[in-house]
C-alpha cells in the first residue's frame, strides 16, 4: 500500500499544471513545504519488508527530486509567460523617446579651437599648477616689486603660506618651461587663473588664458606678427585683418596689443567696437632679456616671442554673449544653446 501511495503521488506531480503564482506556490507548499505529503512517507521506512526497502526509499526519492523539477520547470515557464504578458501593447516599431545629449561649454569649445590652430604650426601643449609661487608668477617675467599687479587688490594670496598665490596669467608656465627646458621652445599653455577683481557683465575673478611662447636663434617680430595674423584668419575667417598697437608689459619688449577688424555692420559692432569696426583680443611682444637671463637662457645667443589672450573674451565674441557672468552660472538653458558645436 505505501507503493502504492509512492506512485500515486508520482503521477499527481507529473501532471500538476499550476496556472499562476499562487497556485504554483501552493504546489510548492503541498509537495515541498516544511509539512509535505511526502514527507508522512519516510516515517513508514520501518513498516516496509527489509528486502524492499531499498526500492521504497528509491521511489520516495525519485518523488521527492520529481517535484523539485517539476517546481523550478513551472516557476521558470510561469515567469516567462508573465514577461511576454507584460510586452502584450507595446509597438516595438515605435521610435525611442527623444534624449538630451550633453552640452559643450562655450569655453571649453573655444580653448580647444585655439589649441588645435596652434598646433598645426608645432606649439606643443604645456600646463602646469594653479597655485603658483611669487618667483614663477612675478619675478622671472620682470615684475618689479613696487608693480601694481603685486598688491592685495589684484592677486589672491594664500593665508598662511608665504609666497604662494593663485596665478594671475598663465606665464608662470612659461617661466617654468624656460627653467626646465633648453631652446628652442615653442609651447601654448591654456588654463584658468584668478585676479582679485569686481564681477560684472565685462570682468570676473577667475577666467580662461592661452598664452604663447617662442624661443630660438635669430626670432624677429617678423615672426611674431605672421603668427598672429594666421591664427587670425584660422580664427575669424580668410579675410581678417589686425593691427598691432604700441603697448607695455613687463616681460615683452616691445610690446603690443593686437586688434581683428571686426566691422560695423551692425549696431552691436558699433557697441563693442567703441565705433572704430576695430576690437582687441590679445597682447604680445618679443621676450624681454631679462626674462630669458632670469630663467637661464642666454638672450645673447637666442630671442622669442610671447602672445597671450582671454578665451571668455574669444567666446563672447565668437557666440555674441553679451554678459561674461553667464559662462560661469552653469545655467542648463544657456548652455542647451552650445550642443551642436564641435
Amino acid at each position: 500500500m505505501e507503493f502504492e501511495r509512492a506512485e500515486q503521488l508520482l503521477t499527481e506531480i507529473k501532471e500538476a499544471k499550476p496556472q499562476n503564482t499562487e497556485e504554483l506556490e501552493a504546489f510548492r507548499i503541498k509537495y515541498l513545504g516544511s509539512k509535505n505529503i511526502i514527507k508522512p512517507l519516510f516515517s513508514l521506512m520501518g513498516k516496509i519488508d527489509p528486502q524492499l526497502r531499498k526500492d521504497y526509499g528509491l521511489m520516495l526519492n525519485k518523488v521527492k527530486t520529481t517535484a523539485e523539477e517539476k517546481y523550478r520547470q513551472l516557476k521558470i515557464e510561469l515567469a516567462d509567460e508573465q514577461q511576454t504578458e507584460s510586452r502584450k501593447g507595446i509597438d516595438l516599431t515605435a521610435p525611442p523617446p527623444p534624449s538630451h545629449k550633453g552640452s559643450r561649454h562655450p569655453v571649453d569649445i573655444v580653448m580647444n579651437r585655439v589649441i588645435r590652430i596652434f598646433s598645426k604650426i608645432g606649439f606643443a601643449l604645456a600646463e602646469d599648477r594653479e597655485i603658483e609661487d611669487d618667483w614663477h608668477n612675478f619675478t622671472a617675467m620682470n615684475t618689479p616689486e613696487d608693480h601694481p599687479a603685486r598688491d592685495m587688490q589684484d592677486t589672491y594670496y594664500l593665508r598662511d603660506f608665504k609666497n604662494l598665490l593663485l596665478r594671475t596669467h598663465t606665464s608662470s608656465v612659461q617661466a617654468r618651461v624656460m627653467t626646465s627646458q633648453k631652446p628652442p621652445i615653442r609651447i601654448i599653455a591654456p588654463g584658468r587663473v584668478y585676479r582679485n577683481e569686481t564681477i560684472s557683465a565685462r570682468s570676473h575673478c577667475q577666467f580662461h588664458q592661452v598664452e604663447g611662447l617662442y624661443i630660438d636663434k635669430n626670432v624677429s617680430f617678423a615672426d611674431l606678427k605672421q603668427t598672429l595674423l594666421y591664427y587670425a584668419r584660422e580664427m575669424y575667417g580668410p579675410d581678417a585683418k589686425i593691427r598691432l598697437r604700441p603697448s607695455y608689459f613687463p616681460f615683452t619688449e616691445p610690446s603690443a596689443e593686437v586688434d581683428v577688424y571686426w566691422g560695423l555692420e551692425s549696431e552691436t559692432d558699433h557697441r563693442i567696437t567703441k565705433g572704430t569696426g576695430w576690437l582687441e583680443i590679445m597682447g604680445c611682444g618679443m621676450v624681454d632679456p631679462q626674462v630669458l637671463t632670469n630663467c637661464g637662457i642666454d638672450p645673447e645667443v637666442y630671442s622669442g616671442f610671447a602672445f597671450g589672450m582671454g578665451i571668455e573674451r574669444q567666446a563672447l565674441l565668437t557666440y555674441r554673449i553679451e554678459d561674461i557672468r553667464w559662462l560661469f552660472e552653469n545655467d542648463i538653458r544657456f548652455l542647451r544653446q552650445f550642443h551642436s558645436a564641435i
